[in-house]
């Protein structure tokens, strides 16, 4: 019986092959207000002036956090099987241009 609750309660989702190809960001803007957040992923190239932002994800807070939680988690998947990953929080990030700082 508890198989049977556990197939009715998972959810099929479509990973369409244009989606699946993915987009590559080396930046995200993250902005928030008292009911959402807006995480902008931006590819800024290398001697260009101008950067696009790529795809804006909207999440409720509850959602951001679970994010973090997933990212934090499987951070520390990663590292276990392959060695610490090297990351300056200095380095490598950008204030919004001409964009929100804090709030959305």
């Amino acid at each position: 019986m508890e198989n049977r609750n556990e197939q009715e309660n998972q959810i099929q989702i479509e990973l369409p092959e244009d989606v699946a190809q993915g987009t590559y960001s080396n930046l995200a803007i993250i902005a928030h207000s008292s009911s959402e957040f807006v995480i902008d992923f931006v590819r800024i190239l290398p001697g260009l002036p101008k950067a696009k932002v790529k795809s804006r994800i909207i999440l409720t807070p509850e959602h951001a956090k679970r994010l973090l939680y997933a990212l934090n988690e499987n951070i520390n998947r990663f590292e276990s099987q392959n060695g610490s990953i090297s990351a300056d929080q200095s380095a490598g990030f950008l204030p919004p241009i001409n964009g929100p700082i804090g709030e959305a």
